[in-house]
């Protein structure tokens, strides 16, 4: 989904001095893990009529490639003094409104029959709560954020200065 151009947004570094209020990383479960294990074993499956090493080394490599790509993809959602970050973009705290906390169905709903077009989007299947960051910045057409959260209810309180 495509950042929006408002001036409210900052550089993605928050400045070196500024401490971080709240940091959470969305990584995979361990189920994602166990499947990408899983589809590295088919790599067995190919290359064993070649070779039984073949396809061993065609696993390993399928991993490794699986593994670094669940990993550097894996965001970060970042509170500090100044600014928020909800993994590619950051907006300045002054722009944020109300947020919310959400799970279950309330969280389905928000993801699926609730969601707004325009909204800024960060989320992880594996992840069932959400947390909806409106937006206030009258320049910005995105009405607001929504993240995946395994602490919603932390990230709400430090978002709103609790």
């Amino acid at each position: 989904m495509p950042e929006s151009s408002s001036a409210a947004h900052v550089p993605n570094t928050p400045s070196a001095g500024t401490p971080a209020v709240y940091r959470e990383k969305l990584w995979p479960n361990i189920w994602i893990w166990i499947i990408a294990a899983g589809v590295s074993g088919a790599g067995i499956l190919v290359f064993a009529p070649i070779s039984l090493g073949a396809g061993y080394t065609a696993a390993g490599v399928l991993f490794a490639i699986i593994a670094v790509l669940l990993v550097i993809s894996t965001p970060t959602i970042l509170v500090t003094d100044d600014a928020l970050t909800v993994g590619r973009a950051t907006i300045e705290r002054r722009f944020i409104g109300a947020a919310g906390a959400f799970r279950g169905k309330e969280a389905t709903a928000e993801r699926g029959t609730r969601l707004n077009g325009l909204a800024y989007l960060c989320i992880r299947g594996w992840i069932d709560p959400v947390v909806r960051i409106e937006i206030t910045d009258p320049s910005d057409r995105t009405p607001y954020w929504l993240t995946s959260s395994r602490r919603p209810e932390e990230l709400t309180a430090a978002l709103s200065g609790k």
